[in-house]
């Protein structure tokens, strides 16, 4: 069971909203609407896919890593690197 699992709508229904704010920035392009609104849009989506993905994060460490460290210090440890690999995609995102 992951880790999201109790959320799991919750997320669905946010990326839904997402891929509508996308593809209203790629009519927005279509239109030739002017720059910096096209600009305001991408920010928007950028930090609702944020959010999306620090949710997922935290539950990842609430779940997984707890549960981990529950069952020995060498899958604890795993789980901490995998978060820590996590952690420093979204910051060089």
């Amino acid at each position: 069971m992951n880790g999201y699992s109790g959320d799991k709508e919750a997320y669905l229904k946010r990326l839904a909203r997402i891929e509508g704010q996308v593809r209203g920035i790629a009519r927005m392009v279509e239109n030739d609407t002017y720059c910096i609104d096209i600009l305001t849009q991408v920010s928007a989506a950028t930090k609702a896919l944020q959010a999306v993905s620090l949710g997922l994060l935290e539950d990842h460490i609430s779940h997984c890593v707890v549960d981990a460290a529950q069952t020995s210090d060498e899958a604890a440890a795993q789980k901490v690197q995998e978060a820590t690999a996590a952690i420093a995609r979204l910051v060089r995102s």
